[in-house]
């Protein structure tokens, strides 16, 4: 994900609207408005420009990956060849299996976190993962317990 260029300039109302959408992102404007002490339109207003400063960048449900079957998780260190960083990471990102891409400090380029349904599927990724133009090596380590994974930025 790319850096924004400007840091959106947000209120203590803005923070008290995103705090609410965080709890529950489905809340209508006149629940937020009745919780928050302040008109529907002023809440309209607010999240439609939150929005188009990309603040709020999308809504979507926080799904249980083990209820639909993806029963691991795994974290794959990457060293990418010079100056092919980006273009590996995105053509990593495409998996559909795959939800974070993040360039690193320290030994390894990249690290990638990824779901799988069985280790076959896993090691099927890895091979492929290790195949790909410009991947130097990798190493995997397999998730065993989740402790924490929160989904929402926190304010």
């Amino acid at each position: 994900m790319e850096e924004p260029s400007t840091t959106a300039k947000i209120d203590e109302l803005d923070v008290s609207i995103l705090r609410e959408l965080n709890g529950d992102a489905r809340r209508s404007y006149r629940e937020l408005a009745k919780a928050l002490g302040v008109s529907i339109s002023t809440v309209s207003n607010r999240v439609k420009r939150l929005e188009a400063e990309g603040v709020i960048a999308a809504y979507v449900p926080v799904l249980d990956p083990k209820r639909i079957g993806y029963d691991g998780a795994a974290i794959v260190g990457v060293k990418i060849s010079r100056g092919k960083l980006l273009e590996v990471q995105r053509r990593i990102g495409k998996d559909e299996r795959v939800f974070g891409v993040y360039d690193v400090t320290g030994e390894w380029d990249s690290v990638i976190m990824i779901r799988f349904r069985t280790t076959r599927e896993l090691d099927a990724f890895i091979k492929k993962l290790v195949a790909m133009e410009n991947v130097e090596r990798t190493y995997t380590q397999v998730v065993l317990n989740i402790v924490k994974d929160e989904k929402r930025v926190v304010l």
